[in-house]
């Protein structure tokens, strides 16, 4: 695959709720989403920037959606889905997977920010398209098909003050 270079055609498409519940339960913080996209775009040309979110009905959400959009993020919102059982499901695998595919033929890279190895097959196929794909994420909770299948890999834990709040 092609390395990195500034006319390099960048979309950077953030797993909000994969990235938060590594930032909690490993760290007790959050993501610095200033700096993710800084360092997603890395002086290439940033055609979009997509976090996909879910809408628990908490306090202190639409302000950290706004902060998402005034970083430069589009904010891709989904309520959780409550079933009969009780039990509750939301998960962006699918839009951001076709959003991906979609992008594809307008970027040189896709940055893809989660651990996800559901995601390690999307990473395939855009390969094979020709689009460079980097992966940025947590280590430890990153899934070792998913690190296999994409060009680069940038491992979050390792600059916890530079990605952590």
């Amino acid at each position: 695959m092609t390395e990195t270079h500034p006319d390099q055609r960048v979309a950077v498409l953030v797993d909000s709720q994969n990235l938060y519940h590594t930032a909690q339960s490993a760290y007790s913080r959050n993501v610095d989403y200033s700096a993710l996209l800084e360092e997603a775009v890395r002086g290439r040309r940033l055609t979009r920037a997509i976090a996909y979110v879910i809408v628990a009905e908490s306090e202190g959400e639409d302000t950290f959606f706004e902060a998402l959009t005034d970083i430069g993020f589009e904010a891709k919102k989904k309520a959780i889905k409550t079933y009969a059982d009780g039990s509750k499901k939301a998960d962006w695998d699918v839009g951001m997977s076709l959003d991906a595919v979609t992008l594809a033929s307008h970027v040189d890279t896709v940055v893809l920010c989660t651990g996800d190895g559901d995601f390690s097959r999307l990473c395939s196929h855009l390969r094979h398209a020709g689009v460079r794909v980097e992966v940025m994420a947590f280590g430890q909770s990153t899934a070792e098909e998913l690190i296999e299948a994409t060009d680069t890999f940038v491992d979050l834990s390792e600059r916890e003050d530079t990605f952590l709040l």
